[in-house]
């Protein structure tokens, strides 16, 4: 493993031009502000950014700009996950191919496969590639849960598959991975308001869409609750949290995109439709997240 994969690591927004193309330079400027604030790795092709509305070769674009623009600065851990095994393992050779340091891979959705089914599915796209690849467990979007048994059995007997994003919301659950499976498989937070609380259950870090916007408080928890400065770490993760009110103003990340406006850092542009401009209302809305969580 090139880097070691641990800390805060933001779900990288794609910024998109006005007729809806990839805004490149802007995706640039957006790794770099993230670099620059001491994030430790890079998350693109998540859900924050919008994965679900990218094609296939702006997938592989986003990846080899990511590696790119790095430069080995941060670790990059791009999405790979997609509804069928095929695709997955075609985006994880991609990702390896351009010097990814790790691979996430969220459960197949819509489908709903059963847990014999995902153990084969991950198991071929561990086999596919060399670099660490981790689970991405985000139930409520997909249907799909990764229960702990098929964790602890991928974990058991596939020497690649390394960790997992679970963004349950479950901090239990998250507790339960961590104890269940080997040491050193890495567990990471996805729920930006329990970021604390992971660390302090043994987790790894926290992938977190918030960090886009407040990359210095997420940054922030990590770097006390590891200089052992507990009362400093809550008070970060107190900051945060009303940042991730953003993700309910409009469709997610439109809250997070005119946040970054609003706070005069880099404007990312619309979401692809469906999903529609914020109204009037829902700007004002996003400027009092921003002054809860004093950022303005």
């Amino acid at each position: 493993m090139a880097r070691e994969i641990r800390g805060i690591i933001p779900a990288v927004i794609t910024p998109f031009t006005p007729d809806e193309q990839v805004d490149e330079a802007a995706f640039r400027k957006v790794l770099n502000l993230m670099i620059d604030q001491g994030v430790h790795g890079l998350f693109p092709g998540g859900t924050g950014g919008e994965f679900s509305a990218l094609r296939m070769e702006e997938k592989r674009r986003l990846m080899r700009l990511a590696v790119e623009e790095t430069a080995g600065r941060a670790f990059v851990m791009p999405n790979v996950g997609a509804v069928t095994t095929a695709e997955s393992v075609e985006l994880a050779r991609h990702a390896e191919a351009v010097g990814s340091d790790a691979v996430s891979v969220v459960t197949p959705y819509f489908l709903k496969p059963s847990q014999d089914e995902l153990v084969e599915h991950y198991r071929a796209i561990c086999a596919s590639v060399k670099i660490p690849v981790l689970a991405y467990n985000i139930p409520e979007r997909t249907g799909v849960t990764l229960t702990v048994p098929t964790l602890v059995r991928l974990a058991g007997e596939v020497p690649n598959f390394a960790g997992i994003k679970d963004s349950s919301g479950d901090l239990a659950n998250a507790a339960e991975i961590v104890q269940a499976c080997p040491k050193g498989f890495r567990v990471f937070m996805g729920r930006d308001t329990l970021i604390f609380g992971a660390l302090m259950y043994g987790l790894a870090g926290g992938v977190a869409a918030t960090a886009n916007v407040a990359p210095a408080l997420a940054v922030g928890i990590y770097t006390a609750w590891e200089a052992n400065d507990l009362a400093k770490a809550r008070a970060f993760q107190a900051r945060l949290a009303p940042v991730r009110k953003l993700f309910g103003v409009g469709s997610h990340p439109a809250g997070l995109k005119e946040a970054m406006v609003q706070l005069g850092m880099i404007d990312c542009g619309k979401c692809r439709r469906p999903t529609l401009d914020l109204t009037p209302a829902q700007k004002h809305q996003v400027t009092g997240i921003l002054k809860e969580a004093g950022l303005l």
